[in-house]
């Protein structure tokens, strides 16, 4: 959402923001619904104020003894009353039609943002690693069948494509990156830990952003709820309709949970393997920052985004989106990008963005500052810190052995009981 009286005071700079997102001017029809809506709310404020005086004058005739003058006022009450609830009417769908315009339009990317139609102009920014690409290097999936735990049929027996059961060994690696992770998160990088709800109403996917324009992507229960997609979703509106202290500032949470999406825009892509589920696990990040420290806090977050990944000795670059691949509320997005030797390339594991006060403003999230003079809105980020799924991919094929057996990094080797390797040889020390 937008701050309305800034697209009345710079309109220009709106549509060029715009047309760096490839969308056409907004500003005329955005400022033309404002001024009817305005036109009418300022006639209603008239006829309120006429109604009222009105409405004091009839007491006054009465008891002049101008009976006849005090029905004409009564009238006169009466009919206003009728126009009042016409104009209030009229002005409220003016309203909404302006809210819906503005709700279905993307954030204006940040200024440092490089500008492109799609993701071949994104900008590597840094490496970490070196990627590697061993003699006969398998992909994750076929890693996985042939350890007899991960088993792409079965699932789809159970609920379709881009599904999977996983079992032994390999679901325990699964399950000790997500503790591995959101351990990592509350204990050194200083976030709380938090068990959201995976169930969600609409002004909760309304308040981030995914409605109502990414509805397709979404599964919705038959009672109306939607399966969340992230938990970017519930963490970010626990500032829903708040007001915090700005001393509270900044707020961080973490959360591992299930998440949904249908990929829908998906069709055909990544049809093997992990990499592309309807249900998979991720641990989430999320900061509700003062304005004026959002993009520190957003290269803090992305730091600590990294730091799974080099403790899990996975080589990855970070890349900033360009305008043509920015996500819709974000202003600004760092992507990391792990290397897959199985694929001989970077794939995605993490995005981290700022949507500035996009959200917020949905949300109605705010903090009151130190001075005590009013509210602001706050700024909200989220990051992926990171998708456990993809993790386990990158895990399984960078640190594959000869053998087909995977080693354990010493970072997740807590996790599993000390194990240095598991599949085939786990019985095997790590330098046998």
């Amino acid at each position: 959402m937008f701050d309305l009286k800034w697209i009345r005071d710079e309109p220009e700079a709106f549509d060029r923001g715009l047309e760096r997102r490839g969308l056409e001017p907004q500003s005329a029809a955005v400022l033309e619904l404002d001024r009817r809506r305005r036109e009418l709310h300022t006639e209603l404020q008239e006829m309120q104020n006429r109604r009222n005086a009105a409405s004091k004058e009839i007491g006054q005739k009465m008891q002049a003894g101008e009976r006849d003058a005090a029905e004409a006022l009564k009238r006169e009450v009466a009919e206003l009353k009728q126009k009042l609830g016409d104009v209030e009417a009229r002005e409220q769908e003016l309203a909404q039609q302006l809210d819906d315009r503005l709700a279905r339009l993307p954030n204006l990317p940040a200024g440092d943002v490089p500008d492109g139609d799609d993701e071949d102009a994104n900008v590597e920014l840094r490496r970490w690693g070196e990627p590697t690409v061993p003699a006969g290097a398998k992909q994750h999936f076929e890693l996985g069948e042939a350890l007899g735990e991960m088993d792409f049929e079965l699932a789809a027996k159970l609920s379709g494509s881009r599904f999977v059961v996983m079992q032994g060994e390999v679901a325990r690696l699964h399950r000790a990156l997500g503790q591995f992770m959101i351990d990592l998160h509350t204990r050194e990088h200083g976030y709380l830990e938090t068990n959201p709800p995976v169930l969600l109403r609409d002004a909760a996917l309304y308040g981030t952003g995914q409605l109502p324009k990414f509805g397709d992507d979404l599964f919705r229960t038959t009672n109306e709820f939607w399966l969340s997609p992230t938990a970017e979703v519930p963490l970010t509106n626990l500032a829903a309709d708040e007001i915090l202290d700005e001393a509270a500032l900044p707020q961080r949470y973490t959360a591992l949970t299930l998440c949904f999406r249908a990929e829908a825009g998906a069709a055909g892509k990544d049809t093997r393997g992990m990499l592309r589920q309807h249900q998979f696990e991720k641990c989430e990040l999320v900061s509700i920052a003062h304005p004026e420290r959002s993009w520190d806090e957003l290269e803090r977050m992305t730091g600590c985004a990294e730091t799974v990944l080099q403790r899990l000795e996975l080589p990855y670059r970070v890349v900033a989106l360009c305008t043509g691949d920015l996500g819709g509320a974000a202003a600004k997005t760092y992507d990391i990008e792990v290397w897959l030797p199985g694929q001989e390339m970077y794939r995605e594991i993490s995005s981290c963005s700022n949507t500035l006060d996009y959200q917020a403003r949905r949300m109605k999230a705010r903090f009151r500052p130190k001075d005590g003079k009013g509210t602001r809105f706050v700024h909200t980020l989220n990051g992926s810190g990171i998708a456990v799924g993809r993790a386990l991919i990158a895990v399984m094929e960078n640190h594959q052995q000869p053998d087909g057996s995977i080693r354990v990094p010493e970072a997740l080797q807590p996790y599993l009981g000390g194990q240095p390797r598991i599949g085939a040889r786990a019985d095997v020390s790590a330098d046998g």
